[in-house]
């Protein structure tokens, strides 16, 4: 049965393979900004959905405070990321070091995610708690990928 963590990982697949292809294209290939475009819209989709449907049930309980606070602000760097490199759009010559740098976050932050918040999280829930997320994440995670889009 599907659950919260299953779900997560479909979109952080999602990402790490986006990061991967940007960090790959040159500023001028009109690929790049598309790619961009494609990977802005799922970060902003995920954290959101994420937040809600999992970093907010693990913030009310005492063991999962910093754990969820930490997550919280590298979502918050992830966005300033992404915020630099909109900017940059007319700047080919800062693009490679930001889209290294995201990319940089963005894989720091799910392995971090993967390797300790899920664990930490997994004591924290129960096993109908996290099949049931799971379903509300996906249903948000579609809802804000238009919302944001």
């Amino acid at each position: 049965m599907d659950n919260i963590y299953e779900a997560l990982r479909e979109s952080h697949e999602t990402q790490r393979t986006l990061c991967r292809r940007l960090t790959h294209l040159k500023p001028d290939d009109a690929r790049a900004w598309e790619t961009f475009k494609t990977l802005r819209v799922e970060l902003a989709a995920h954290a959101a959905a994420e937040e809600r449907y999992l970093y907010a049930q693990i913030l009310f309980d005492d063991m999962g405070l910093k754990s969820s606070r930490h997550a919280l602000h590298e979502h918050h760097e992830i966005d300033e990321c992404v915020e630099a490199l909109e900017d940059a759009r007319d700047k080919p010559e800062a693009w490679p070091e930001l889209v290294r740098k995201l990319s940089h976050e963005v894989h720091h932050h799910l392995r971090e995610e993967e390797k300790k918040f899920f664990q930490l999280s997994g004591k924290i829930l129960s096993d109908k708690q996290k099949v049931g997320l799971a379903t509300r994440y996906r249903r948000d995670l579609s809802r804000m990928r238009e919302v944001v889009a």
